[in-house]
């Protein structure tokens, strides 16, 4: 797809707030090649939810089902992906698209909340990668158990700071490393497909291709398959929040619809070649992880040890991607004087060491509260999937916003309207998604917002004449009056984790 670079004011617009300059040592030069960018969009996808695929799919849906449900799901995120590609071709002067855009948007108060929700949102889904891997290394060392017991948050405790000392060596080796696992998941992936393609049965494909009465209308099950798809693409603006750091600002769009590419079919080809290896039902009854079933059933026992190796790389990989992403989102809000200065500081390896330290320090926290509320750990993992996709929806209505009123476009209404249509697309998807996740959490995500402005509003005392403006002080009374709501019905067990 042609970028139109030259074609595209290289200025943030009029509308846009500008960087403010805070004085620390000269940043890193940009230098992540368009081959890491790539491996860290396909890093944070692929996790561990694409070994569980089968079966999640197969619970509730046919193949028929399936195939729409795909379809949907595929429209909906690719328009995502070509709004991140587009927003960062026309204002590649912005920084860390998932603040910059909401920024953009409202000001820097829905700027700080997107990075603060992203930023949540990201470590602690890293706190579930910790407690899935050795779930896994269970397998062959049964003292793990479940992943969240004594030796094994000692065991993810040495992990999680080994890769905490990787990662200060310097971003770049960070990267590299990323990409070195981000192939190593993607062999057993690919020998996986390999062996399904060769034993895929036609018969078994076919059989209730639309599901059995048992799972209900077809709308039914696809609407139960796009709930089970979107989580499985979270990590798809990777290359945006690395923006600052790439060699070319091109290379941040190129990545992203890339590693989309990469993903889906990955994706589409595991959930759909399972079921001409074993029926709907047969794959429900899987546990997981389930792609360890298929592959067992297909070739016999190794199969399954495969797929156990290739979900400790896997999960270990997207460990070290989110640890990456987690720190540059608030490394980047900092920088601007919209989150605590001390987060803007970096090692002399150009590390954003000090948003490492918190975020590390926060996942050891997390984890040993895992030893003593499991439920609570796995509700909380739920509400912070969530939070993700208010980012998303911020994202796609600036680059609606952006279309509608034409800034950078100038000359060029073909290419606007294009863009226009997609930026629709992906803000009615957004909005969809966030009506399917449901009231619960988005009431419950408040608890965690609330916390976050009062830190903001420290900020401001060190922005003069930046107090909070009418429409931002509208957004805090609305989030702290659905937090005091939330607190009272969860008090009252009206509304329950």
């Amino acid at each position: 797809m042609a970028t139109h670079l030259q074609d595209v004011q290289s200025v943030v617009p009029p509308s846009s707030p500008q960087p403010l300059s805070i004085g620390l040592r000269k940043a890193e030069p940009r230098r992540l090649s368009l081959s890491l960018l790539i491996a860290l969009v396909v890093g944070s996808m692929i996790g561990s939810g694409i070994f569980s695929l089968p079966q999640n799919m197969a619970a509730s849906a046919g193949a028929g089902a399936i195939l729409i449900g795909w379809l949907i799901t595929g429209v909906g995120m690719l328009s995502l992906a070509l709004v991140y590609q587009t927003l960062s071709n026309r204002l590649p002067a912005m920084d860390n698209g998932v603040f910059a855009y909401a920024r953009a948007l409202g000001g820097d108060f829905l700027g700080f909340n997107s990075a603060w929700g992203y930023w949540i949102s990201a470590w602690i889904g890293n706190v579930s990668y910790l407690v899935i891997l050795f779930a896994a290394l269970s397998y062959f060392f049964p003292l793990f158990g479940e992943g969240n017991n004594k030796a094994a948050i000692a065991g993810a405790s040495v992990v999680l700071w080994s890769l905490h000392w990787m990662i200060l060596r310097g971003m770049r080796t960070a990267a590299r490393a990323n990409a070195l696992t981000t192939v190593a998941k993607v062999v057993p992936l690919l020998l996986f497909i390999g062996v399904l393609i060769a034993s895929f049965q036609r018969e078994t494909f076919m059989v209730d291709f639309w599901g059995t009465p048992a799972l209900g209308s077809t709308l039914d099950q696809v609407k139960s398959t796009m709930l089970v798809t979107v989580w499985v693409f979270i990590g798809i603006e990777g290359a945006s929040v690395f923006s600052a750091r790439a060699a070319e600002r091109a290379n941040v769009g190129r990545a992203t619809v890339i590693g989309f590419v990469i993903t889906l079919i990955l994706l589409i080809a595991v959930s759909l070649l399972s079921l001409g290896i074993l029926r709907q039902p047969e794959l429900a009854a899987l546990k997981n992880p389930s792609m360890a079933g298929v592959l067992e059933a297909a070739v016999g026992p190794w199969g399954a040890v495969l797929i156990s190796i290739g979900l400790i790389i896997s999960v270990g990989g997207a460990l070290l991607a989110w640890t990456l992403l987690a720190a540059e989102s608030v490394f980047t809000p900092a920088k601007e004087k919209v989150m605590p200065i001390t987060l803007a500081e970096e090692s002399t390896r150009s590390v954003p060491a000090n948003a490492l330290w918190l975020t590390n320090g926060c996942i050891q926290l997390f984890l040993l509260l895992t030893l003593y509320s499991s439920a609570s750990y796995l509700a909380l993992i739920s509400l912070a999937t969530s939070m993700i996709l208010l980012p998303y929806l911020f994202s796609s209505v600036y680059a609606l916003k952006l279309t509608w009123q034409g800034e950078t476009y100038a000359g060029h209404r073909a290419l606007q309207v294009r863009d226009m249509a997609i930026a629709t697309v992906a803000a009615l998807y957004c909005g969809w998604l966030l009506y399917a996740a449901g009231p619960k959490y988005l009431l419950l995500s408040a608890l965690l917002y609330a916390p976050g402005s009062l830190i903001y509003l420290g900020t401001l005392k060190t922005r003069q004449g930046q107090p909070l403006s009418g429409p931002e002080t509208g957004v805090l009374i609305i989030i702290w009056a659905a937090a005091i709501y939330a607190g009272r019905m969860l008090w009252s067990g009206t509304l329950t984790l």
